[in-house]
């Protein structure tokens, strides 16, 4: 297993990972309409290509025997999400954070985590933050073992309907030189 700063050229594989991993998960539990409006407006290699180009974004892309079976798109923009819960100087957000099921259970999902987690720290940030579906128990339960806690509700447009999501927070380590 590699992890690896994501290139221009995965913009293509990481697409087609990125939309097959939210069929997987979402089909049956979101309205087809909503689904397909999202995945739309969310995936493809133009807007890969776009996500990979931001300077403010890095996706780091997990491989196994050359084949990308997941990756975790980071996005170090200006303050955290306006919540009580949530109060880092210099937030990383965890945009994206998918693996293969595949690999669930291997130990590569935690292995992508510790790579984010590595790169918030060696980029100066002092906490990282996502959002999770509260109707994805998986999901949260991983996220909890990671070291991530609860702090409130949020929201997340899926087309044209609003879910509540999970504001998950994980302070870091920041040391002085």
């Amino acid at each position: 297993m590699q992890i690896r700063p994501a290139l221009p050229t995965d913009a293509q594989e990481l697409a087609l990972l990125g939309e097959r991993l939210w069929r997987e998960t979402y089909t049956g539990l979101i309205p087809a309409s909503n689904l397909e409006l999202h995945l739309a407006a969310t995936f493809g290699p133009a807007q890969q290509a776009v996500e990979l180009a931001e300077p403010i974004n890095l996706t780091l892309a997990l491989e196994v025997d050359g084949r990308l079976l997941g990756y975790a798109l980071l996005r170090a923009h200006g303050p955290e999400p306006d919540h009580p819960g949530c109060s880092f100087s210099r937030p990383l957000e965890v945009a994206r954070f998918y693996v293969d099921k595949s690999l669930h259970g291997s130990g590569a999902a935690a292995q992508l985590m510790a790579a984010v987690f590595a790169h918030a720290a060696t980029a100066g940030h002092d906490g990282v933050w996502l959002q999770v579906w509260e109707q994805n128990p998986r999901a949260i339960r991983f996220y909890a073992k990671a070291g991530f806690l609860d702090a409130g509700d949020a929201t997340y447009r899926i087309g044209k309907q609003v879910d509540r999501d999970r504001l998950l927070v994980h302070a870091l380590m920041v040391r002085e030189l």
